[in-house]
């Protein structure tokens, strides 16, 4: 990095994007492990029983599959765009992925990578793309909430 693009301010939209990206780690830190906790009662068989559970039905075992499948290529995204931009401890966001929720990690990650590259490259999106990832970020907030809460 120049030193003209360290002095340079994170644009807005960056900043609004890694905001972004912070909120939904937190929620996915509090709807992951407010789950988990369940489990803890016998901490040395934690993922015994949570994989098992994961079996349990054909949509447990769908989203069970689904989120593995995306886990394998969101280490893949970020070891490659990590080495693209310098973003250092990706291996840290993959295996905090593993323990702690790749929910979580791979916003962490987003953040980490967009504070360095948003100064040179502001993300900017169109007024469509805007209105659809609203929507789709408020039908996944109502579904978290109903899965997790209701």
């Amino acid at each position: 990095m120049t030193t003209s693009q360290a002095q340079t301010a994170l644009p807005t939209t960056s900043k609004a994007l890694c905001a972004v990206y912070g909120v939904i780690a937190a929620a996915a830190l509090i709807a992951t492990w407010s789950q988990n906790v369940a489990y803890l009662d016998n901490p040395g068989r934690f993922l015994l029983h949570f994989f098992i559970d994961s079996k349990v039905t054909p949509a447990s075992r769908s989203l069970t599959v689904d989120i593995v499948l995306f886990f394998l290529a969101a280490a893949i995204l970020m070891v490659i765009e990590a080495r693209k931009h310098g973003v250092r401890y990706v291996w840290a966001y993959v295996v905090g992925g593993l323990l702690i929720a790749i929910s979580v990690t791979f916003p962490l990650f987003l953040i980490a990578r967009e504070l360095r590259i948003g100064r040179a490259d502001p993300t900017r999106l169109s007024t469509v793309d805007t209105a659809l990832l609203a929507l789709l970020a408020v039908v996944a907030a109502a579904v978290t909430i109903w899965v997790d809460m209701v």
